[in-house]
């Protein structure tokens, strides 16, 4: 039987673990940009990236309110996507070769996919209070 370990924290989510992998991923490669990226592309897809792990954190702290809840998921779905956007101008300017920029670029379609469906159907999520209002 392939019983699933029960959610008991952010951590266990799999749209926050595939975030986390990605973040560190792109901390990585943003290690090799040149130097005179370091106050622009480089901190902008860092922190975006990591904010996706952040919002994701602090969404499911919000349970207790499906609109808090949902709104949380919602910052992490857009900093999925600026990510995105930052991907493509790495791999632009040859700071990222492109199937790694692919690959990442597919892992965040992944977690987009994640947290869209979790923004659709959150009542499974939710804490038992915010259910009862």
């Amino acid at each position: 039987m392939n019983q699933k370990k029960p959610i008991q924290s952010h951590r266990d989510l799999e749209a926050y673990q595939l975030a986390f992998d990605a973040a560190m991923q792109i901390f990585e490669l943003s290690k090799k940009f040149t130097v005179e990226e370091r106050f622009s592309l480089t901190d902008q897809i860092r922190r975006s990236s990591r904010s996706v792990c952040a919002n994701l954190a602090e969404a499911w702290r919000k349970r207790r309110y499906e609109g808090a809840f949902v709104a949380k998921l919602s910052d992490s779905e857009a900093e999925a996507a600026e990510t995105q956007t930052w991907i493509e101008f790495a791999v632009k300017c040859n700071y990222i070769d492109i199937e790694p920029g692919r690959e990442l670029y597919r892992t965040y379609n992944r977690i987009l996919g994640k947290l869209v469906n979790m923004i659709a159907n959150p009542s499974p999520w939710l804490m038992p209070i915010a259910r009862r209002q």
